[in-house]
């Protein structure tokens, strides 16, 4: 599985390939959000521009999805590594500094010495599901007796509340 390296919490995180950055550090307890962040964001629709994140190293480009039309018109004036975390799929492992518009004691040394870290490549694809083995009896004797208790008018009632 691909890792998410997040270099201002110390902590590495494992997810699925394609999955949302933004959904993966809510997961997890990572904040991405500043005081701004946090009394109004959009809750990861690429509208508010509060979750920044600043995608770290040379391989950056293929490890993430490429940049979507709103990450464009968001993030014209901020730096090229910068993405919307909402907006960003990760593809393969990569190293992530979250909330880069704050400053951080010995950033660039800590950058240096999470890219320094080897992170495993993880699978390029999502894992596959396991087979589900159906069992047609079990189904129709379900089915027919719900059938038949709406039949008999003593199914659940079509709202809350509502008498038959």
């Amino acid at each position: 599985m691909p890792v998410i390296r997040f270099v201002r919490e110390g902590r590495d995180v494992e997810c699925f390939p394609g999955e949302n950055l933004r959904a993966v550090a809510v997961r997890e307890g990572i904040q991405l959000y500043g005081l701004k962040g946090q009394l109004g964001n959009c809750g990861g629709c690429g509208q508010c521009s509060t979750c920044f994140v600043k995608v770290e190293g040379e391989k950056s480009t293929a490890a993430m999805s490429p940049r979507t039309a709103v990450e464009e018109a968001k993030l014209r004036r901020r730096p090229e590594g910068w993405r919307l975390a909402c907006q960003s799929l990760v593809e393969q492992s990569v190293v992530v500094l979250t909330k880069p518009q704050a400053s951080m004691p010995e950033q660039d040394k800590r950058v240096a010495a999470a890219l320094a870290a080897p992170l495993p490549p993880g699978p390029l694809e999502w894992p596959g599901a396991p087979a589900v083995e159906e069992d047609t009896d079990d189904e129709s004797s379900t089915d027919e007796s719900m059938r038949s208790l709406e039949v008999s008018g003593q199914g659940s009632p079509a709202t809350p509340g509502e008498e038959r």
